[in-house]
């Protein structure tokens, strides 16, 4: 085969589709540094706007909300926000008196418990609990009372995702705006699938059907025809009460309506460990009791539970 007919001359490639398929190297002035190719964005790195938690040496934690041109300043020295933006979540940065913090993301535990409170804020064991025993997931209908400083109303809404919807009341106005500021602060914006309604659960319209209710309020029992209209049947009842009274008065109150399964009641302790090396033991502190949980399912319409056999005593 001759060479006209590998490269016929209706095909020659013109001279800028030649150049067009050699790499073109960077152009180096003399005196000046050699240009660098930008860096590939780090996954997760921090980014302006971000909330981020220092933890100090000591344990302890300071938030910050990072602003370019900034610093944040404590008695081991200052720290600059340009240091954090874009550096990786989990870096380590040194203050001016070289004081080392780790850098992270705050958990949304974390968060809670510094958040600003108007009411007693759910804490993080009670309201894993809840996402967890009332079967708290993506794309169901929660509704909530109250929603204090929007602690629990933060775990309801990731749960639940995007395509669930989240309905709060709130008796106190002073008390819905600290919960909207929290929710909002935590999520970047107060989302859309949540409504934080001013008033009593009382008022619900039995029309919006919901598959759960967690109840965080005083006197729980006098809502429970409200709930029982809007739950749907199977759905799941969560009460959240603080005393052994109101844990006997909403107890019997669910037996007395009739229309739900046995309550099942239980508290949580949270005791950590100190491990280190073969010095193992319990904390000298832990988190004991916060409140009581109680859960119910809705019956169907018209369904009379079975009665429970309890084994007889001797006499």
């Amino acid at each position: 085969m001759d060479v006209q007919q590998q490269h016929p001359a209706d095909e020659t490639p013109t001279p800028g589709e030649v150049l067009a398929e050699v790499p073109l190297e960077p152009v180096v002035v003399a005196g000046e540094p050699a240009p660098t190719e930008a860096p590939e964005p780090v996954e997760g790195a921090f980014r302006v706007g971000d909330r981020v938690q220092l933890t100090d040496p000591k344990g302890r934690h300071h938030t910050v909300v990072l602003t370019p041109g900034k610093e944040f300043h404590t008695h081991r020295g200052a720290i600059s926000h340009d240091e954090l933006i874009g550096a990786p979540e989990g870096s380590v940065v040194h203050s001016t008196a070289n004081t080392g913090y780790l850098a992270l993301r705050p958990l949304l535990a974390d968060f809670v418990l510094s958040m600003p409170r108007g009411a007693q804020v759910i804490y993080p064991k009670d309201a894993a609990q809840i996402v967890g025993f009332g079967d708290i997931g993506p794309g169901m209908r929660v509704l909530e009372a109250g929603a204090g400083s929007g602690a629990l109303s933060c775990s309801l809404l990731r749960a639940v995702g995007e395509h669930g919807t989240l309905t709060s009341y709130e008796r106190r106005e002073d008390f819905a705006d600290v919960a909207r500021g929290n929710v909002g602060a935590f999520f970047g914006e107060v989302p859309a699938n949540w409504s934080l309604r001013l008033g009593d659960l009382d008022q619900h319209p039995a029309a919006e059907v919901v598959d759960r209710v967690v109840l965080d309020m005083l006197e729980p029992w006098a809502v429970l025809p409200t709930v029982a209209a809007a739950l749907r049947p199977g759905g799941v009842l969560v009460g959240y009460v603080a005393t052994t009274t109101q844990l006997s008065a909403y107890v019997e109150g669910l037996r007395a309506q009739g229309v739900w399964t046995e309550p099942y009641a239980w508290e949580t302790l949270l005791r950590p460990w100190h491990a280190e090396g073969l010095a193992v033991r319990p904390e000298h502190r832990m988190v004991a009791h916060t409140a009581f949980l109680v859960t119910a399912r809705r019956l169907a319409e018209g369904a009379v539970a079975p009665m429970r056999q309890r084994r007889k005593k001797l006499v």
